[in-house]
This record gives structure tokens, sequence and C-alpha cells, in this order.
């Protein structure tokens, strides 16, 4: 069977931290399903979703990956994704693919740091949250119950509840029985606290209910439950153990019968051209009018080559279809139009409206690409997710010169993978650095560049990322002039430098009058500027956050020329940033650290040896504390491993970018010191 009509189908995530059991809660529901004679696991390595050999090595999601089942005439889509807190961003690229954003929260671990943050990334979507793992020992549901209320709001009711030794679910939604006993709560209880908040957005419904006395059926509470759902005016808990099977068979109800199918859930935002000029435009669910489809994630295949996994959101695509990628000129044939099963690729011979498939060996297909069969869709941008910074650096050296070009290939195809993952050259060092979101997450990408290229690598801590700026107002004027007969070069500026608030980046401006420099110049004038912004004027870093103002300059009618415009632009541009009291910014990064009461003052010790400033605490559980923190980049080596020593591994461990400020006195001494003792000071 393939979906015949946007009804039919249900598209859902799963996220969670590592170890909620994502991945063993889909092989559960695909063998409850059918789709699937025996759950596989991932101790064994031979689960669905976890295919590559890197996957299995390590026991964890390292990529999102697409799987599908039947259940009672619905087609349910559904993405494991990562739970690594490195692996955010790989995670997060299934967002636009869904309609739901299903929170999985290991019943023995309670609310983690990525349960908290893929709550929050999916807050535009229709939520819900599965607790797994309801056989463990000693789980205080009705504790549990009050964390994730206190954590995500009271719209947090349960649609289902576990008997005390958690060996089976009991209904609360659709058919609550009378007198079952359940390990916290009373069913009549958690039936009316559901009942009481889907009606609170139909005022007819209410009035019914609460005047009349009326009992509501399943079918007349739908439509509002899917508005709630919409307006995370209620985010069903739904209780399961993926191990033992109790609560499996409930949940694919729930996820048939109350999930959103593409037409109740949020619809995602297309927009026309870029920046502030792009318009919103609208997309529906018409199989019948031009295809609009969206590139999620991208994989390259050893067999199959680039492999793009897309949502249909207008029109039907079938093999044969011709697709534009983007605004290119020229269409590709569908050659295979695939469904995914994991690492199986099955052909189909059509996707609806909803749909999720994928289509392979197409070089120019990109991810956050839109796919689309007319020019009227040129330029056609969904919403891009806001993904995190990657903050942590490593520069990689080839061991034999032939792979340095195999290393740029490797990663310029990891890149496509993997939105959070960076790659740049130094100059200073003439070394390639890949930036990614911490220790864990680049030591996945070496492993991929040994395992899948055959790489021989050399790593080194990169060189931080400083800047410069400036403190004062400062002018200048340079004239270069070189006369070595016949035709010579002259060129004059002046210009004004004046600082702007941090991270406002750089300003260009043109006050320029009576044709001083000639308009045909000032390509060349803004190009030495540009120049000496990336070389820097003071310790040799690139400058920020500044206003440029070209305000005049001399010409000559027969030797001016713009490489004399472009050198003259950059001395005086250097000249006058050494006048404006430069100084030296640092990265910082922002920590959050969850850690054990006890050791608290340790953590503590070691941040402030590390420059650390310690910004807020709080106590997301009994007996821990999260601690969150602002620290410099050139601080932060190994600090992750100093971390897992003080806790024994029991911690958890987020950064995101925390901004730049100024450097210690000492440290901005030592950076211009050596930038005049390298010679590249003196201009």
């Amino acid at each position: 069977m393939t979906p015949s009509s946007v009804h039919d189908i249900r598209n859902l995530a799963l996220f969670g931290h590592t170890g909620s059991g994502k991945t063993t809660l889909i092989e559960a529901l695909l063998a409850a399903a059918g789709e699937i004679s025996t759950a596989g696991s991932v101790e064994r390595g031979d689960t669905v979703a976890d295919h590559n050999p890197q996957e299995k090595a390590m026991g964890h999601s390292l990529h999102a990956a697409l799987v599908h089942l039947e259940w009672a005439d619905h087609w349910i889509n559904l993405l494991d994704t990562p739970g690594l807190p490195d692996l955010a961003g790989r995670a997060l690229v299934a967002l636009p693919a869904v309609d739901t954003a299903v929170i999985v929260i290991n019943a023995a671990a309670g609310v983690e740091s990525v349960t908290r943050r893929m709550m929050s990334a999916a807050k535009d979507k229709c939520r819900m949250i599965v607790v797994n793992r309801i056989d463990a020992n000693g789980v205080d549901f009705a504790a549990l119950m009050a964390a994730i209320s206190t954590e995500f709001g009271d719209e947090c009711l349960p649609i289902n509840l576990p008997v005390p030794d958690g060996s089976q679910v009991i209904d609360c939604f659709f058919a609550p029985p009378k007198d079952a006993i359940t390990a916290f709560s009373s069913v009549g209880a958690a039936h009316d606290a559901l009942v009481d908040q889907i009606v609170e957005l139909d005022e007819e419904l209410m009035t019914k209910y609460l005047e009349q006395g009326e009992a509501l059926d399943p079918e007349q509470l739908h439509a509002p439950f899917e508005q709630a759902l919409r307006e995370g005016h209620l985010l069903p808990v739904c209780f399961v153990s993926a191990r033992t099977g109790a609560g499996v068979r409930e949940l694919l109800d729930i996820l048939g019968k109350l999930a959103p199918d593409p037409t109740e859930g949020n619809p995602p935002q297309f927009v026309k051209g870029e920046g502030a000029s792009a318009t919103a435009v609208s997309v529906e669910l018409d199989p019948r009018r031009h295809v609009i489809a969206h590139v999620f994630q991208i994989a390259n295949d050893l067999y199959r080559g680039k492999l793009g996994l897309f949502r249909v959101h207008q029109g039907s695509i079938t093999p044969n279809s011709q697709l534009f990628v983007g605004d290119g000129r020229k269409p590709f044939k569908v050659a295979h139009l695939l469904r995914m099963q994991g690492k199986t690729a099955v052909e189909t011979s059509k996707a609806v409206p909803g749909d999720l498939c994928a289509v392979s060996r197409v070089d120019e297909i990109t991810r956050d690409a839109v796919l689309h069969d007319s020019h009227d869709e040129d330029f056609f941008h969904l919403a891009p997710t806001p993904l995190p910074q990657p903050v942590f650096g490593l520069a990689l050296m080839t061991r034999k010169p032939a792979d340095e070009q195999k290393l740029a290939e490797a990663l310029a195809r990891l890149t496509e993978e993997d939105p959070c993952l960076e790659v740049t050259f130094d100059q200073r060092e003439r070394r390639t650095v890949v930036r990614g979101l911490g220790e864990q997450h680049l030591k996945i990408v070496l492993d991929e560049l040994t395992t899948r290229w055959n790489l021989q690598l050399d790593t080194a801590p990169p060189s931080i990322a400083y800047r410069e700026t400036i403190t004062l107002v400062a002018e200048a004027r340079y004239r270069h002039k070189k006369q070595s007969g016949g035709s010579g070069q002259f060129g004059e500026v002046a210009l004004r430098v004046e600082p702007l608030e941090r991270g406002a980046g750089l300003e260009l401006a043109d006050e320029v009058k009576g044709g001083a420099i000639p308009t045909h110049f000032m390509p060349a004038v803004e190009k030495g500027v540009r120049q000496a912004l990336l070389e820097g004027a003071f310790a040799g870093f690139p400058i920020h956050d500044l206003r440029v103002i070209v305000t005049d300059g001399k010409h000559h009618a027969v030797d001016s020329n713009e490489i004399s415009f472009s050198t003259a632009a950059r001395h005086a541009l250097i000249e006058a940033v050494q006048a404006a009291r430069p100084l030296v910014l640092e990265p910082l990064l922002d920590l959050q650290v969850k850690v054990a009461d006890h050791l608290f003052g340790d953590v503590s010790a070691e941040l402030a040896s590390r420059r650390g400033r310690l910004t807020h605490t709080d106590s997301p559980g009994a007996g821990w504390t999260l601690l969150s923190a602002r620290v410099p980049t050139a601080s932060l080596d190994g600090f992750e491993s100093r971390l897992k020593a003080i806790c024994a591994g029991d911690s958890e461990f987020m950064l995101s970018a925390g901004g730049y400020e100024a450097a210690p006195a000492e440290v901005q001494s030592e950076l211009a010191q050596a930038y005049r003792e390298s010679g590249k000071g003196a201009h």
C-alpha cells in the first residue's frame, strides 16, 4: 500500500535524550504493525533505524532515519532522531518534515537536557510526550508526571496511565474503564482533565458538557483535540515500554486516531525571494496543483549516490516527473521514486501531499532545497529551522599530502549531511578547521572520515577565533604614490572609523563630495577597506563592529587606477584603527552542566579556574543542579574530559555560542606582541 490521500498520512519525529529508547520504541512499533517479524535490538545491532556500521558500533543513532508502517488504514511515517546533545543539528533537520514532534522521556531518568531543547525547538509543531521504560524498577510515576508538568506546563496531561508494575497501560480517553487501578491518579480524573482541557477551545461543546452534563464521545472531541495540539493547549502524555511491549499497540491507536494529518497540523511557511524583499506565499495540500516539495535531509550512499529525503507539500510526484531544484534552470528526471525503511529503499509509484519520499543520484540537490515542476515556484523557500551554532573546533592535517583533495571531498559530503558541521580554512595556520557542537560531535566526524573514506589524519586545537574592534572615533588619510617611468600610481583616501555596539558587524558609508574620488574607483576603495578589516591592524585578527566612512580623497587624471585606491584605502583604514584605541575580543561559550548537588562546588571551581563566570543555577530535579556559565573558548580545551572525571561520567553537558567580550589585558598584550614580532604588524 501507498497512501492515496493526505488524510491517511501521519508524519512524526521522535526526539529525546540519548538512552530514552527511541530506536527501540520504533522497533516495537514496526513489529506490532507487522512491518518486521521480530523487533531488533540496539545491543545486537540489528535495528531498522540504526543501520550504518558506526551506529551499530556506538549503540547510538547518528543521523535521522525514516521508517514507515501501516496501522488501521493509516500510513505512519516515523523519523528516529539522534539523542546525543552534540548531534542536535542532525535531529532538528527532521522538524520541517513532520506535523508532530514526539518527545520521548526515559521513565527512570526523567526530564533531561535534550528533552528541554527539543521541546522548545518544536514549540510551533503539535507535540506529545511518550514516557518509555515504564517497566524500570523504582519509577515514581506521580513524581515524574509532576516534574513533566513543572517543566513544560499544566497542559501536559496523561492520555493513558500505567498500572503500578508498568506491565500495561489503561486508556483514559477513548473508552476509559471505571475501576482500573493505576500507578497514580484515577482513570476518571485523568479523563475529566483531558476533556476539560479540550472543550475550553469550543464554547458550544463546553456548554453542552458543563450545563447539560452530557458525556462527549471521542468523535465530538476530535476537532477541538487537534486545535488544542496546534495551539499547544494540550500536550498528551502516553506511557509505554518498548522492551516489554506494554502500551505499544495503544500508542499506535493514539498515533493513528489522534495525531494530526497534514491538513490538521500547523502548516509550514513558504516565502518567495530573499531577505527583506521575501513575501509569504500560499501552499495548498492539493494533489492537482504544481509540485512543491522540501528536501529536509541529504545522505551520501556508497551504492545509491546522493540521496535526498523530501516532503511533498503540494502536487503529486511520480517516476519520470521533471523537477527543478530551487531556481535551477534545468530540471532533473525522477528516475526512481523511493520510500525508505531505514537503509532499505523501495520504489513507489506516487507521492501525494504530505508524503515523505526520496530520490537518488541527483547531484544538484541540497538540504533545504525546494523541488518544483514549474518556474512559477522559482525562488520559493521554507522558513529555516533555527540551528545551534558550531562552537568547538579541530584542525585537521592529512598524513599523506596526496589525501588533501580526498579530505576536501569527504568534508564536502559530511557538511551536506550535517547542518551543524562547519569547515573553514585557517589562513594564519594554513590548516583546515572543522567546527561542531562539542568534542563528541567532532570525534564522530573523525571516525566517519577514518571509516568511510579511509583517511589518516592528525589533529590539533585550532587557533582561537579572536576579533579586533575599536573604542574611539578616529580619522586617517593616506596617499599612495608610485612613479617609475610612464604611467605611475596615485590615489589618496581619507576616512573615519566609529565604534558600533558589540555584534553589529560592519557599516560602510560614502561622504565624498565634488568627485574627489571618482565614482568608478569607489569599489576599489571598498575592496581595500575590506582587505584591511580581514587582515587586522592591532593583533592580526578580523576587525568587527565599526562604521567606516570615506570622507575625502584625491585622484590624478593619468596615474590613478584601482590598485592605487585599493592600496590607499587599506593603509588609511589600518592607520585609523590603530588611532582608535583598538582591542582584542575573545569568543565566549555559554555552558550548561547538570551535576549531582554534592559535586556543584567541584565543577564550579573547575570553571572558575578556566575564567568561567557563573550566570545561573536551577534545580531540574531532586539531587541535581543545573549550572549555567559563560566561559572563554580559549579556556575550555579538555573541559569535557575533566567533567567526566569529576562526575564519574554522570553529568550532562551542553554548549552554545556566547558572543564576544574584551580579552584580559595580558592576553591582548601577548597577541599584539606576537603580531609585531611576526613582521606582519608593520604597515
